[in-house]
């Protein structure tokens, strides 16, 4: 006997929308020879089931597990409800509520069916450079609001002609409500521009870019969420002018190839890293260089290493495909001066580089958000981020408790912004670092885009200690405007907070945190960096951290480490003798000057930072005395420390700060005994290693705690977070590490929502 039928109501949130649910729903349940309907929503995906039970089951069986591979079930809720007529299974139209929100799934890299049609002469969109479906191609950079429909994204102004609109009304396609779908009679459009004026259009736009690359010319093209600056990778000559137009003396790259293996010619590959570089995220991804590429060294000056991402676009796929004479690696590195934001509209482009490119390829499909490519590379077998923008951003992180609306402004370097609500943390894109007004007007529209688009009103504000900081200014400024609460977090607290976060820590129980970074206004008001924490969401003690020394000029020692090496001199009683790099680096009068300032606590703020000490490390051995960009000197500093090497300098870390006199003299010894650089580096690092171990044992050994949490921007040297974490878990330690946000300040913004959410509801 048949088993009488039943109806089924199921609410699905998370990653719903413009990854094939729908479609793949409506062919679910046509297999089930179920009845009813699917629809979007502004809160997710409503279905209506009606069917036999053991049908009913099976879709939601099979609903569970094995939705499409884009989309993220956070929640689904089933619902009995009375039996109805249906006639089949059809999907409705999007229902819109100003008061419901969904996460947005971030743009998606091209999908292995796209990629097959672009290069299949016989498919009418045959090197067509906007190809894209359910599967893959834009979606954060063109989403004006929701529910993520066509007219309500940056592809309103192109009308589908009849063959893309059958394709997108059909469920059982792969582009049903592919909201960008397009091909070349309907779709956006290439142009090559010279001086303002365009001279090509599509395939010969195409063609022409191609070949002004392979004469070594530099070339501004719009891709995703913004424009590239781009030059054939191994051209010096090209490389160069580049950095000289671009402004930017030192700082890496990226880099673009083809596909895996024209990667492989340059890097060294590990199945995970190149998992990541495939993957529909697509990120930028930093790989040991082979000895025998051919990439400029110009691309990674005193670096070993080369960040390579693979074709995420249509357009960058024709661009790059192999053909003799044109070179096999691009450099594709944001379009703009340096330290400004990444140029995102035609006007902005023409405007701010023109002095910089010979040429624009452009197309007409506007982008609505501006968004960088995101820098990865590989940890413990997995994705470890060190900037969260393209492909990841505006991922929602599930938070281990349901939390109030709340704003937080992040920090002032590698800026992002957060988002609560409900049970969800919204983090911004990369925004940059807060210190001029284009990126303050950046960091201010992309919080009001977000705002919109996830329906948060916030009821607080969270911001860090520091007052000069521009988000600082910003949430004081608009909390008082608005007659909100301004919470501030102390920043290696934001730091911890966020590694337990990021890690999905649902306990009031403290664990040790290791904050280290450059820098971070403490409660005393010097700049912390090297904090040894115990904490939780909550609040925090500091149990241990770098004694202090003066930081002379304040941001000049920064750029300067010669003068940090010689504050650390100062502070641990040894002499400037001629003969050490960073006296020699420095001439009589800025020694004098200096000496006066250390002495005299002029301009010196006092600083425990971690990032200065390995600065000062850099300096005094020989490597980098003034530095072009921050983190230059310790960057340079792994790279040329010796992997092998085994030894360390002990440092006693009891009875108050910890002193770094005994370090200084040892290293000094050991210079002048002809030990060779790199094993100086390796020493070093080693010692900073025994150091963190020694007195996470020590506080373990007081209170019980053996949980550590790395956060920081100096846990972005692979060289001392793969030991530290080795030699962590040998001692019996549970050790947290990031994956979802960065270990940087882009993690500070997260760190300060969840202390805040907890304060208040403490309060």
């Amino acid at each position: 006997m048949t088993a009488s039928p039943i109806g089924l109501k199921v609410w699905v949130e998370g990653i719903v929308q413009g990854v094939g649910f729908r479609p793949f729903i409506y062919s679910l349940a046509v297999d089930h020879h179920l009845t009813g309907w699917v629809r979007n929503t502004s809160g997710g995906v409503e279905i209506m089931l009606n069917g036999a039970p053991e049908n009913v089951d099976a879709f939601m069986t099979a609903l569970r597990a094995n939705p499409p591979s884009l989309a993220r079930l956070d929640r689904v809720e089933t619902h009995p409800t009375p039996v109805q007529v249906f006639q089949g299974f059809e999907i409705l139209a999007s229902q819109s509520d100003p008061d419901q929100f969904i996460p947005i799934s971030p743009d998606v890299a091209i999908c292995p069916d796209c990629r097959r049609e672009l290069f299949d002469p016989t498919n009418r969109r045959y090197r067509y450079p906007f190809i894209n479906c359910t599967n893959c191609g834009p979606r954060f950079t063109i989403i004006r609001d929701i529910p993520y429909d066509r007219p309500k994204t940056t592809m309103a102004g192109f009308p589908m002609c009849p063959a893309c609109r059958s394709e997108y009304d059909n469920p059982l396609d792969r582009r049903f409500h592919a909201q960008p779908t397009a091909c070349p009679e309907c779709g956006p459009q290439l142009y090559f521009e010279v001086n303002s004026q365009p001279i090509a259009e599509r395939e010969d736009a195409l063609q022409m870019a191609r070949w002004s690359l392979a004469k070594g010319k530099i070339i501004a093209i719009k891709g995703l969420g913004g424009f590239h600056l781009a030059c054939d990778a191994t051209n010096s000559e090209a490389v160069a002018e580049l950095r000289r137009r671009k402004k930017r003396s030192d700082k890496a790259f990226a880099l673009m190839a083809f596909d895996s293996a024209a990667v492989e010619r340059h890097a060294h590959l590990s199945p995970e890293e190149r998992a990541l570089l495939e993957s529909h995220s697509a990120p930028v991804v930093l790989l040991n260089r082979k000895l025998d590429s051919l990439i400029a060294a110009e691309c990674a000056p005193g670096q070993n290493t080369l960040g390579f991402m693979l074709p995420y676009t249509p357009l960058h796929l024709l661009l790059l495909e192999p053909m003799s004479g044109f070179p096999d690696a691009l450099v594709m590195t944001s379009g703009n001066l340096s330290e400004e934001p990444i140029a995102y509209s035609d006007e902005d482009a023409r405007e701010r580089l023109s002095g910089m490119a010979d040429a624009f390829l452009q197309h007409d499909r506007p982008i609505h958000m501006r968004v960088d490519d995101s820098v990865a590379r590989v940890f413990d077998c997995q994705p470890y981020l060190i900037r969260r923008s393209r492909g990841y951003a505006p991922n929602s992180i599930q938070l281990p408790a349901p939390a109030p609306q709340i704003l937080a402004a992040g920090a002032e370097l590698k800026n992002t912004f957060c988002l609560t609500r409900e049970k969800y943390a919204f983090i911004s894109h990369h925004i940059g670092d807060l210190e001029n007004y284009e990126t303050l007007q950046s960091f201010e529209s992309g919080i009001t885009h977000f705002e919109n688009l996830f329906r948060v009103k916030p009821e607080a504000i969270a911001c860090d200690l520091h007052p000069d900081y521009l988000a600082s200014q910003y949430a004081q400024q608009r909390a008082q405007r608005e007659n909100i609460q301004l919470i501030q977090v102390q920043h290696h607290h934001a730091h911890l907070a966020a590694c337990l976060a990021d890690n999905g820590w649902n306990s009031d129980e403290p664990v040790i945190g290791l904050s280290y970074d450059g820098t971070g206004m403490g409660t005393d008001g010097a700049i912390w960096g090297g904090e040894v924490l115990m904490g939780n969401y909550s609040g925090y003690r500091r149990m241990a951290h770098l004694a202090y020394v003066p930081l002379p000029g304040g941001d000049l020692a920064v750029r300067k480490p010669a003068r940090m090496a010689l504050a650390h001199l100062w502070a641990a009683g040894i002499e400037w003798e001629t003969d050490l790099p960073p006296v020699k680096a420095l001439c009589y009068e800025e020694r004098t000057a200096l000496r006066s300032q250390v002495e005299h606590c002029i301009a010196s703020p006092d600083t425990s930072s971690m990032g200065r000490l390995f600065d000062a490390a850099s300096a005094l051995i020989g490597i980098r005395q003034e530095a072009t960009y921050e983190g230059q000197a310790a960057i340079e500093l792994e790279a040329i420390a010796d992997v092998n090497e085994k030894s360390f300098y002990p440092i006693n870390p009891d009875n108050g700060p910890i002193q770094m006199a005994g370090l200084w003299q040892a290293i000094i010894s050991d210079w002048r005994a002809g030990i060779p650089t790199p094993i100086l580096a390796a020493r070093f690092h080693n010692s900073i290693v025994h150091l963190s171990v020694v007195i996470c044992d020590q506080i373990r050994s007081r209170t019980g705690c053996s949980t550590v949490a790395l956060s920081g921007g100096v846990w972005q040297n692979q060289y001392l977070l793969t030991r530290t974490v080795d030699q962590l878990k040998s001692a019996q330690f549970t050790v947290l590490v990031h994956h979802q946000v960065p270990a940087n300040d882009g993690c500070i913004a997260l760190g300060q929502a969840v202390v805040a959410a907890h304060l208040l509801q403490a309060a």
